[in-house]
């Protein structure tokens, strides 16, 4: 089969494309041949050793896909050779074929196509986890996004409108706050032209917003935190602006709010429960037309370092998904 290998720590530019040995699954493990797969932030990470986890070498990227069940290891009853799935994978899913555990595969819901089903669950997923979990997001609050317009951040727009909350939309550019607006955003800010702070008491009339989800960090994370209202709770989802903020816990202290990690990944395996309901819950939402998952770019499997590329250089608006099969 062919795949897109890191061989080396290095940009995607280091990354090749080769023919490897298709994997077999073992007992309790699904062999899913791949249709589509998302591009998600942690792959531009994963290639430069600057994730949470570090798989040995050569590996490939990718975090979720979508295809068709094309073999089942020994114990596996919750799906048969056939099923239309959304496969889990960590790394592993810019390839024709990829092997997880049973836990990992969830049948695609009625016609979902398979870009849409392939880039759902880690963007989806995080931002759900994030805003029901960890920021207990209630309806009549006041959620702010930044990166809005990005894989994550889209989705917490969407999913905020969907919670009950009013949403400001904070991102770089007219054009990407303009697709924020279409998928529910009350209030926008350009950061790139207006200073945040003050668009901020601009769009909360100063008194702040509830929540604040924050996949972007570095400068743009301190006059944020500054502008949390009281209770606010800050909710640390990625780093995609570069530097990891150094936030003075004193504002902490002052506006008695929370800064809450959202390890989304981890949290599926702690709490595997948990994450189920919540992919059910989304699917049902989907299912329902109240979620709309925005798929901006297509690439080839041979142009999986250019997607990643051009995920690592911010470019990206909604899901970046490889069109595999």
């Amino acid at each position: 089969m062919k795949a897109v290998l890191s061989e080396v720590v290095g940009p995607p530019e280091s990354l090749v494309v080769k023919d490897v040995p298709t994997p077999e699954p073992g007992k309790g493990e699904v062999r899913v041949k791949v249709h589509a797969a998302g591009v998600n932030f942690p792959d531009t990470l994963i290639i430069e050793d600057k994730y949470q986890f570090k798989p040995p070498r050569p590996f490939s990227p990718g975090g979720e896909a979508s295809g068709v069940v094309d073999k089942v290891g020994e114990g596996v009853s919750s799906v048969k050779v056939g099923d239309r799935v959304i496969v889990m994978t960590g790394h592993g899913a810019f390839a024709e074929y990829v092997v997880a555990g049973e836990s990992r595969v969830i049948p695609i819901i009625g016609d979902m196509p398979y870009d849409v089903a392939a880039g759902f669950t880690m963007t989806y997923g995080t931002s759900h986890h994030a805003l029901k979990q960890r920021a207990r997001l209630q309806p009549g609050e006041t959620l702010l996004v930044l990166g809005a317009a990005g894989g994550v951040g889209l989705t917490a727009v969407e999913l905020g409108k969907v919670m009950g909350a009013r949403v400001i939309a904070a991102a770089s550019t007219d054009e990407k706050l303009e697709l924020c607006k279409q998928y529910g955003a009350d209030e926008v800010i350009n950061y790139s032209t207006e200073d945040l702070r003050e668009g901020i008491k601009r769009a909360t009339g100063g008194k702040g917003p509830d929540v604040i989800y924050d996949p972007i960090g570095d400068k743009y994370a301190e006059p944020a935190f500054r502008s949390i209202g009281w209770n606010g709770r800050y909710l640390v989802v990625g780093f995609a602006a570069g530097e990891i903020p150094k936030l003075p816990l004193n504002l902490a202290l002052i506006k008695g709010a929370s800064i809450v990690g959202v390890f989304w990944g981890m949290f599926t395996g702690v709490e595997p429960k948990v994450h189920a309901d919540n992919m059910r819950e989304l699917l049902t939402w989907y299912s329902e037309g109240k979620l709309k998952p925005h798929v901006s770019e297509h690439f080839s499997l041979d142009d999986g370092p250019k997607a990643i590329r051009w995920m690592m250089d911010r470019k990206a608006k909604g899901k970046v998904v490889l069109t595999v099969a």
